[in-house]
């Protein structure tokens, strides 16, 4: 019935999705097994993408060929670019995004996609032969063999959906758990556990007041996330800001006795930094209001998701605490929030390029491995994918490093630190920020794509060679040209900055503080003249290159240090427990992780410089 296929995805939210197209656009046939075709990429908690280093990850998975870029332009509602008053290390792209034409639009590229075939079908087991994974086993009893396996399946297994006293299993609100898989990989070895997340309730927008509201409306200047050729929005939805009260808090804290958080039903840990209104006032019990987002849901669409009132207290309470906050007095209610429970796997049982450590061709990606959030789980999803297709080819898995991308930032956190809560990605997780930045992603990663056989990339990697070269080429220009002090005088004084008393390189101007490019070429005709010919994003990284000069040097020197320790191989049968001069924590950890070089086992848990100097003296440096 079923031919065999290279790569088996299973789960088509945000992971599955990138990992099907990744495979697929490596060259290998792909069979996308979901339990129900009409929730692929589903949005199933907040309509948006991007923000606080996820922007980020959105678009490091778009230079090295994803499509959730492409899906987040197309959707787009409204567009806002974080964290501008701090430098461009910080800069973050986020997006509201209709829910419906996300998932409408990522469903017709995959089914556009002509090495990818789909199947509609709960998976309650895997091929496992002499520790090789050969393939599925569906719910009708189907065998469908295959090369490799990707388990992206959310929070589906033994996913149990809690709503104060009640509780019924669910991977998601209407849609049954999956079993059967957990209970497989436990036998063959592997530990698994449990982690909590929850959604807010959703709103009949039409019953909010939002006059007693803050409007938050988008960017001006609409960005967007692909390198391709998206297009912008021409108009945008208004978000809204409310907040809650002691009122509502002395509401909700009503129903704390039969809240499943408190009294024990939910053992899973939840995520730290997007905790549920009840664990923020039990939390930060000294705080006499939090502030709520009101997001539309969409274009056509009333529903309202109320970002920041994640709740799994009884529907009852919730809603009578919602109706005193400013704007819900009329309040009416689609369905109320709610916690769910699932089985995660410890992200320290994969290997770098997200292959199980004990069964081969087997890999996970997104909330399996313990993450949160759709950007963390895509990036992990794309990189499953390549590297499913490239062990199928017995070649060279592709790792980024820690210096390359956000994503290697998360992988490398994820295998060797590991995590017992829902991991998210900050900018402060990343020790070179300034390298990695929004707007250089495609620098940074396309020629890393195409170098891998990633199909498609000639017109994007023809834009970065362009790219590369007019940003230079505006460096130079500002290298080589002298300003006249009378021309630029006045705009330094209007701004507090010193005079000139003589002419001086432009570039010296561009490196002041509160001045840029934009604002230089106001009065400089000869500037002006000159950057006509450039596009906003390509004279946007010639300032950043001018302006942070010194901190990108000094970055790039720590990460030449610290690659020297990547270079280290160590064997993959080191004896780390015959080694008895590290230190107990250390051969435990190093004998459980099996790290590929110095440098990633420099970043294990519990591995103390000490150790380190003691591997290198062992390999010989």
């Amino acid at each position: 019935m079923f031919p065999k296929y290279n790569v088996i995805v299973v789960g088509a939210g945000h992971a599955g999705c990138e990992a099907a197209v990744a495979a697929a656009n490596m060259g290998s046939k792909v069979l996308l097994v979901t339990m129900n075709m009409n929730t692929i990429a589903q949005m199933s908690c907040n309509p948006a993408m991007g923000g606080v280093a996820k922007g980020q990850i959105v678009r490091e998975v778009d230079a090295l060929g994803g499509y959730s870029g492409i899906v987040t332009d197309y959707s787009m509602v409204q567009f806002r670019m974080l964290n501008m008053s701090k430098g461009p290390a910080m800069w973050s792209p986020r997006a509201q995004n209709d829910r419906m034409m996300f998932a409408a639009k990522w469903r017709q590229m995959l089914e556009s996609h002509p090495n990818i075939d789909f199947w509609q079908e709960t998976i309650p087991g895997l091929l496992v032969k002499n520790g090789v994974c050969k393939g599925i086993i569906t719910g009708l009893g189907l065998e469908i063999e295959s090369d490799a396996v990707v388990l992206t399946n959310g929070t589906f297994l033994n996913g149990l959906i809690h709503i104060g006293e009640k509780q019924f299993g669910g991977g998601r609100a209407g849609e049954k758990a999956a079993t059967g898989i957990t209970e497989q990989l436990v036998t063959l070895g592997f530990e698994s556990g449990r982690m909590k997340t929850g959604t807010p309730p959703r709103i009949d927008g039409r019953s909010l007041d939002y006059s007693k509201m803050e409007v938050q409306n988008g960017d001006e200047k609409v960005g967007k996330f692909s390198y391709t050729d998206t297009l912008t929005i021409p108009k945008q939805l208004p978000c809204h800001v409310t907040y809650t009260s002691d009122e509502v808090h002395e509401t909700l804290k009503e129903g704390f006795d039969r809240s499943p958080m408190f009294n024990g039903r939910i053992q899973g840990l939840g995520p730290r930094y997007c905790p549920s209104i009840e664990d923020k006032i039990n939390r930060f019990a000294d705080k006499d209001r939090h502030q709520l987002f009101v997001e539309p849901e969409g274009w056509d669409t009333c529903e309202i998701y109320v970002n920041g009132f994640s709740s799994s207290l009884p529907e009852d309470v919730q809603y009578k605490a919602l109706k005193k906050v400013p704007g819900f007095e009329n309040m009416k209610m689609f369905r109320p929030g709610y916690a769910i429970e699932y089985d995660y796997f410890p992200p320290t049982q994969l290997n770098m390029n997200l292959e199980t450590k004990l069964v081969k061709n087997l890999f996970f990606a997104g909330q399996i491995n313990g993450t949160t959030g759709y950007e963390e789980a895509a990036c992990q999803g794309l990189m499953a994918g390549i590297n499913a297709h490239l062990a199928i080819l017995n070649k060279e898995p592709f790792i980024l490093k820690r210096s390359e991308a956000y994503i290697g930032v998360l992988i490398d956190d994820l295998v060797n630190k590991g995590t017992n809560e829902p991991y998210r990605m900050f900018t402060s997780r990343a020790e070179y920020r300034i390298l990695l930045r929004q707007d250089n992603a495609d620098i940074r990663l396309t020629p890393l794509a195409q170098q891998i056989g990633m199909q498609g990339l000639d017109v994007r990697m023809e834009r970065v060679q362009t790219k590369i070269n007019n940003a230079a080429s505006i460096e130079r220009f500002f290298d080589d040209t002298s300003v006249d002090p009378d021309l630029i005088n006045p705009l330094l004084e209007s701004i507090d900055s010193s005079p000139l008393k003589q002419k001086i390189k432009a570039k010296s101007i561009v490196t002041r503080p509160n001045i840029g490019i934009e604002e230089i070429r106001k009065v400089l005709p000869d500037v002006h003249a000159y950057l006509n010919q450039f596009d906003e994003e390509t004279i946007m990284i010639a300032e950043i290159g001018l302006k942070y000069e010194g901190y990108i040097r000094k970055e790039q020197e720590m990460v030449d240090k610290m690659d020297r320790l990547e270079n280290v191989r160590l064997a993959d049968h080191f004896d780390y427990k015959g080694l008895k001069s590290l230190s107990f924590e250390a051969r435990e950890k190093l004998h459980q992780i099996r790290p590929r070089t110095i440098g990633q086992a420099s970043r294990i848990s519990g591995v103390s410089p000490s150790d380190i100097s003691v591997l290198l003296v062992h390999v010989g440096r």
